[in-house]
């Protein structure tokens, strides 16, 4: 008997999580989300079971957390730690056309949606979300609660911190290391190491401004702080427009409520 699963989350990616979920042939039973406005409603003939509390009051079923954008990319690690659920609550969803090799890992939590690629001996951590036509290579590691958005492209032996976000069609070279909780914009192409706490964007991509202040207040809250723009990264000088910041989010996604 296939376990059930439930979204948390009714926004974009939680909709784009139930088509992977369905299309991989899993049994989704429904969403949970903070609006009570759609509490009894069905969105995409999914129905919406409550608010996201209900979580622990029910049994036998698997859980995935779908929500976050890049105004706030901390949303998703906060609503996990709050529900406080074990870890064995919560399961992965794989889209049937991504290709996972054998030597590569997956966290409970994580979605990977449709044309995601992970070469050889790639980490993937817990709650992370991978949207599609992601390209992650060898020895890849990406952290828990990270993002990575429509078409990004990763060089091997790179470290994705945690609670990062790479706006769509973001390249990152191999060997580069982005610190956590920052975020980097769409189609920036990331030639050096990034601290941890910033906005990068272009290309080459150089620093913008510190990460918004809910990244920053779940950095500290991880026992890091930072870098002073000073401490960046030699390079072109910084951008000075939010024109280009960072990036598309998964489409339609609201925020912790979702």
């Amino acid at each position: 008997m296939r376990k059930k699963l439930v979204i948390i989350g009714a926004g974009g990616f939680a909709r784009e999580t139930a088509q992977a979920a369905h299309d991989a042939g899993l049994h989704l039973t429904g969403f949970l989300d903070d609006d009570p406005a759609l509490w009894g409603k069905k969105i995409d003939g999914v129905p919406v079971l409550g608010g996201t509390d209900r979580a622990r009051e029910l049994r036998d079923v698997s859980f995935v957390v779908c929500v976050g954008n890049p105004r706030d990319p901390a949303s998703r690690a906060r609503l996990v730690g709050r529900l406080g659920l074990p870890e064995r609550r919560y399961t992965t969803v794989v889209h049937p056309t991504a290709l996972v090799s054998d030597t590569s890992s997956i966290g409970p939590g994580t979605v990977l949606l449709a044309h995601t690629v992970l070469t050889a001996s790639v980490r993937v951590g817990r709650h992370v979300a991978v949207m599609p036509q992601t390209v992650l290579t060898h020895d890849d590691e990406i952290g828990d609660f990270a993002t990575l958005a429509s078409g990004v492209r990763i060089g091997g032996a790179s470290r994705i911190g945690r609670g990062v976000y790479l706006g769509a069609g973001a390249l990152v070279r191999e060997n580069t290391a982005i610190g956590d909780w920052s975020l980097i914009g769409m189609g920036a192409v990331v030639l050096g190491n990034v601290p941890p706490g910033e906005v990068w964007v272009g290309n080459p991509a150089t620093r913008l401004r510190e990460a918004p202040p809910p990244s920053l207040e779940q950095l500290e809250a991880d026992g890091e702080k930072p870098a002073e723009p000073a401490d960046a990264p030699s390079g072109p000088a910084e951008a000075s427009s939010d024109a280009t910041e960072a990036g598309s989010e998964p489409a339609g996604a609201r925020g912790e409520r979702d």
